[in-house]
């Protein structure tokens, strides 16, 4: 795995330099290129490797990489190091979306129904820092996003109070594949509108509207991301046509 294009991370651990800073850098770092592709799917990525290539000590590397194994971004090898996953299959995708139609409408309904204020409250600061992260640009920006996005239906499945239910999604780690696969600013305006409707009809305790609203976002949803397979799709017809 080459740090291609990263930002400069680099001098090991400086004085006023906190090992939890340098350790963020470092994550900002291969989550920009993990979002921008520069880690291809499936390649391995080791701590020694990345140490030298950034320039830090083994430390902020294996903070920086045990954050991203809790947040699906990367799968310890046993005696191997880490590997990135690979990118979804189209049948991985639809079985993913077929869950999602589900779970999610239904913790949606109970959010409406049992949401603290507080959470209500958290919900829509999330909605201002997301909105905050729409109007970046490049891979960083964008890979924020996906993991705000991810933090997000997180918190509306958290607020249903069902654990079975939130367990379920966070083993899916549905957000982190499909941000992975395309690289649009168009998703990312299209998701902060879809997703004000979910909190409005949250915050206005309407189970139906909130679970009508968070269906209509996930089908939306998996019509942007399902133009990804389907221009594959055409792309290798192409190829074999010629």
């Amino acid at each position: 795995m080459t740090a291609r294009g990263r930002r400069s991370v680099t001098g090991g651990t400086p004085a006023g330099r906190s090992r939890g800073r340098l350790a963020d850098e470092v994550y900002d770092t291969l989550l920009g290129q993990l979002m921008s592709l520069r880690i291809e799917p499936g390649s391995r990525v080791t701590i020694d490797v990345l140490a030298r290539e950034l320039g830090v000590s083994q430390t902020p590397i294996r903070d920086a990489l045990n954050r991203m194994e809790a947040e699906g971004l990367v799968v310890r090898v046993p005696h191997a190091g880490y590997r990135i996953p690979p990118q979804i299959t189209r049948h991985r995708f639809e079985d993913m979306l077929e869950v999602r139609l589900l779970l999610e409408p239904a913790a949606a309904r109970r959010s409406a129904e049992r949401a603290s204020s507080e959470q209500v409250a958290g919900l829509r600061r999330m909605l201002a820092e997301m909105a905050e992260l729409e109007g970046g640009s490049g891979p960083m920006a964008y890979g924020a996003f996906g993991l705000r996005d991810a933090a997000f239906h997180d918190l509306v499945a958290l607020s249903a109070e069902n654990h079975v239910i939130r367990e379920a999604l966070a083993r899916l780690h549905s957000h982190v594949h499909l941000f992975r696969l395309h690289r649009d600013a168009q998703v990312t305006h299209l998701a902060m509108a879809e997703h004000e409707d979910i909190v409005a009809a949250i915050a206005a305790r309407d189970p139906d509207a909130a679970a009508y609203a968070m269906r209509r976002h996930i089908l939306r949803s998996g019509e942007r991301f399902r133009r990804v397979f389907d221009e594959a799709d055409d792309q290798r017809a192409t190829a074999v046509e010629a």
